[in-house]
């Protein structure tokens, strides 16, 4: 494993310590995968050996392949030829392509969602909030950055829809990675945790038409500071 860099180290001892893969099932593989870099123990540039992956999920390497592949046709994932599957990095377009589909999931879900009114569900929402506020009084932006991944998550979670969560799952996952271009964490999370609060609250208060429009304005915000972030790159 002498060509395994640090942080895919961690996140083979990660899916090792977590794994739930009794039957191998690419689908499954590639799900963890994907959160691996979602919750950015994965990031741009690292090299997933499929010797080690089946090690850490004990599952065959044809599964491993599979998986690998699967999420290289989502562009979590590149194959360069002779050199192996590595994490990808995403390009101006990508951002493009992922806000289009997070502008029509995120809204949907709070607006025509089976959950939006379960207590439960929504009281997710609000968990995600306040972990994002402690953290930013701690000065933990990476955990800012966490939260945030999970208040979006758990929005999506108000469709009460398996396929939907599934989806966001793999936008999220491409999201961490555009967010591992930005220059300063801080600088991009801090403005919109108030604004998480926000939706929070009007979810919480049945205002579920009001939410959904001010997740099309916040995230018509964020596409576009990310689009002219990544143009300055």
């Amino acid at each position: 494993m002498s060509d395994v860099n640090a942080s895919v180290q961690d996140a083979l001892a990660s899916l090792s310590a977590s794994r739930a893969i009794v039957v191998p099932a690419s689908e499954r593989v590639a799900d963890r995968i994907r959160t691996e870099v979602a919750e950015a123990r994965l990031r741009v540039g690292a090299r997933l050996p499929e010797q080690a992956l089946a090690e850490a999920l004990q599952v065959s390497r044809n599964t491993i392949r599979e998986a690998l592949s699967q999420l290289v046709a989502e562009r979590v994932l590149v194959r360069i030829p002779n050199r192996g599957v590595f994490v990808a990095q995403p390009e101006i377009d990508d951002i493009r392509d992922v806000y289009s589909a997070r502008l029509v999931i995120e809204p949907g879900a709070v607006r025509y969602g089976l959950l939006a009114g379960d207590p439960v569900a929504v009281s997710a929402v609000r968990a995600a909030y306040d972990r994002g506020r402690a953290a930013a009084a701690a000065g933990d932006w990476v955990g800012v950055a966490d939260a945030n991944q999970h208040f979006h998550r758990d929005v999506v979670a108000l469709g009460g829809s398996p396929r939907l969560g599934r989806e966001m799952g793999r936008l999220l996952a491409e999201m961490r990675l555009v967010f591992q271009r930005m220059p300063e964490v801080r600088e991009f999370h801090e403005p919109y945790l108030a604004r998480n609060g926000e939706i929070a609250e009007m979810i919480a208060a049945g205002r579920t038409e009001q939410a959904a429009d001010e997740l099309v304005r916040y995230l018509v915000t964020a596409r576009d500071q990310l689009l002219a972030a990544y143009a300055r790159l």
